[in-house]
C-alpha cells in the first residue's frame, strides 16, 4: 500500500495520540573524491612541525588545570 519494501528502515514519530511511520530516505550514492572536496583548505599550508605544535598546545590546553 505505502510502497515499502522488505528491510526498509522507518522513522518513528511518537504523535501523543500514537505514533507515525515514515519510511527513512537514503543518501544518494557518493564517492570518496565527492566528499573529499568539500574538505579543501583554503588558507596557507601548514609544515608538519606546525600542525604538531598545533596539536601540542592543544593537548596542553585541554588537560590545564585537570588533577
Amino acid at each position: 500500500m505505502h510502497g515499502w519494501e522488505a528491510g526498509q528502515e522507518l522513522i518513528v514519530i511518537d504523535t501523543g495520540d500514537g505514533i507515525l511511520l515514515k519510511p527513512k530516505k537514503r543518501f544518494p550514492e557518493t564517492k570518496l573524491q565527492n566528499v573529499a572536496e568539500c574538505l579543501k583548505y583554503q588558507g596557507t599550508p601548514k609544515s608538519l612541525s606546525e600542525m604538531e605544535d598545533a596539536l601540542r598546545q592543544g593537548v596542553a590546553e585541554q588537560w590545564r588545570g585537570c588533577s
